[in-house]
């Protein structure tokens, strides 16, 4: 899950661009492995839709728009997410303090394993950012790294996906 990766925030975010980065690898290995995604984009008519570049890095994402800051209090994601069975949510995204923060415990109290991953994850104020990942963590929210994340999804080295998400991860 993207949150809010967005043209008119991305630019206030600090470190912007390496957060960037690391989704989109994130999101190219989904893609390779069928793991699904979907990107969130809060007030897309005032923020801009999702970032061209982090946007391209999906294949068959679904898109939710909305105004709550978490989007688990949107009908559109839950129904979304119901329909793709998931029980484990990997969120990244902006801003760490506000929209990812308010999901991932939204989401945590539904009854959904939620791992965030720090590396993916921003706001306009460094200080902001590492609160919202205190209080998640405090909150039962695991954090995990993007080679965590690979290399979790990978299971083994060897094989082909191994070969071709190493080349991510290098």
């Amino acid at each position: 899950m993207v949150v809010d990766v967005q043209d008119r925030l991305a630019p206030a975010i600090a470190d912007s661009q390496a957060v960037q980065d690391v989704t989109k690898t994130l999101l190219r290995a989904a893609a390779e492995l069928s793991v699904p995604s979907i990107f969130t984009e809060q007030y897309p008519k005032g923020l801009g839709p999702t970032v061209e570049p982090v946007h391209q890095a999906a294949t068959n994402a679904y898109v939710v728009s909305k105004m709550t800051f978490s989007a688990a209090r949107e009908t559109t994601f839950m129904d979304v997410l119901a329909d793709l069975q998931c029980r484990q949510v990997l969120i990244c995204g902006m801003e760490t303090h506000v929209c990812v923060l308010q999901t991932a415990l939204d989401l945590s109290v539904l009854g959904y394993e939620v791992y965030l991953v720090a590396d993916a994850c921003g706001s306009r104020d460094p200080m902001q950012r590492e609160l919202g990942l205190t209080r998640m963590r405090q909150e039962g929210i695991r954090l995990v790294t993007k080679e965590m994340v690979l290399f979790e999804w990978l299971e083994r080295a060897g094989t082909e996906d191994f070969r071709s998400l190493l080349k991510m991860i290098k």
